[in-house]
């Protein structure tokens, strides 16, 4: 292979990885809003709950095994009882009871795997939870797409608004300003919760979310804390050796 043809190659290579960046930078800015995420327990065992009864209809979690949520203050009897509806076993992976095959040809694409969907979209938009959380409130009512639905954030998504009954219906309303579209949304139906109870449940969720993409994260944090103690005091044990070592001869 001649250095002008590895050269094209890393150019391509180069033009390959930064087209996502350069699509976004010439679109609309994207906002987001701040994610309260939590680690109390009370919140992720609310998101799971969240979680089961909504998302995974659809979505696996096929990395987390159901006896994992012990991390989180459940016991297994709790997770039997209410986490768990389709005769899966404790020590089972989270996933759906529909094959890849089968939801393929219901929906016409295969849902993701959301078990690492906040350091997914972390990896794109910076922030991950901040991306979750404004997508789960930004659902507005569009009978132009094949379920209803559309989202301001992630425009003509194929997903339904699952929480819809919680949140209740938005509408969209659309201005244009010096060429800039703008889009508005005005809750036209209201669901089973108020504006402050759904974003705590969409936050629990999210939480959830995050948690659930690396549960051992505060253990890990707790052992670096530990690890880089212990490599202080070493240096100060072997600083403290050089300066006996060296004392006569300087």
């Amino acid at each position: 292979m001649t250095i002008s043809v590895i050269k094209t190659l890393k150019r391509l290579a180069a033009a390959a990885l930064f087209a996502p960046t350069l699509a976004l930078a010439a679109g609309a800015v994207l906002h987001l809003d701040k994610a309260p995420v939590s680690k109390d327990q009370a919140s992720l065992q609310a998101g799971a709950k969240t979680f089961v009864n909504y998302c995974m209809n659809c979505h696996s979690a096929s990395f987390v095994r159901y006896n994992t949520l012990t991390q989180i203050g459940l016991t297994e009897q709790e997770i039997r009882d209410n986490l768990m509806f389709t005769g899966e076993r404790i020590g089972d992976l989270m996933k759906v009871s529909a094959s890849t095959k089968e939801q393929k040809a219901w929906f016409g694409a295969t849902p993701p795997d959301l078990t690492l969907i906040a350091r997914q979209r972390a990896s794109e938009f910076g922030s991950g939870a901040d991306w979750l959380y404004t997508y789960l409130r930004q659902f507005y009512r569009d009978p132009n797409r094949p379920t209803g639905w559309n989202n301001k954030v992630f425009e003509n998504v194929g997903m339904p608004h699952v929480l819809w009954e919680l949140q209740g219906e938005q509408i969209a309303k659309v201005s244009e300003h010096d060429g800039v579209k703008s889009i508005e949304l005005e809750l036209a139906k209201p669901g089973k919760l108020s504006a402050q109870e759904y974003d705590k449940t969409v936050a629990d969720l999210v939480s959830f979310l995050v948690w659930m993409g690396e549960p051992v994260a505060e253990k890990r944090k707790t052992i670096g804390v530990v690890v880089l103690i212990f490599l202080a005091g070493l240096f100060a044990l072997t600083f403290a050796l050089k300066k006996n070592y060296w004392k006569d001869i300087h």
